[in-house]
C-alpha cells in the first residue's frame, strides 16, 4: 500500500498595493502628488509636480504614504476651516 497524496495548501491571497501617487488637493491634477519618506530623519515630504505646492512631516517607523496624504488633506481642511 502507498501513501495517501496529501493536498497542496490554498494559494495566498495577494495583497492589495497602496498607491504611491495623489491627487493634488489644489490644483486637481490627478496623479501629480508623490512621497518620499526618510526612516533615517523621520520626516516625509510632499509635492505636486504641476504646481508649487509642498508638505512635511513627521513620521514613524509605520508610516505609509497614504498616511502622509491623508494628514496634508486633514492640515488643509483644518486651515480652510
Amino acid at each position: 500500500m502507498g501513501k495517501r497524496k496529501s493536498s497542496k495548501p490554498p494559494p495566498k491571497k495577494q495583497a492589495a498595493k497602496l498607491d504611491t501617487m495623489f491627487n493634488c488637493p489644489f490644483c486637481n491634477s490627478s496623479k501629480s502628488v508623490s512621497c518620499n519618506i526618510d526612516h533615517d530623519k523621520e520626516m516625509a515630504n510632499m509635492h505636486c509636480s504641476q504646481c508649487p505646492m509642498k508638505f512635511e512631516c513627521r513620521i514613524t517607523h509605520l508610516t505609509e504614504p497614504i498616511d502622509v496624504y491623508h494628514n496634508w488633506l486633514d492640515k488643509c481642511e483644518e486651515a480652510n476651516a
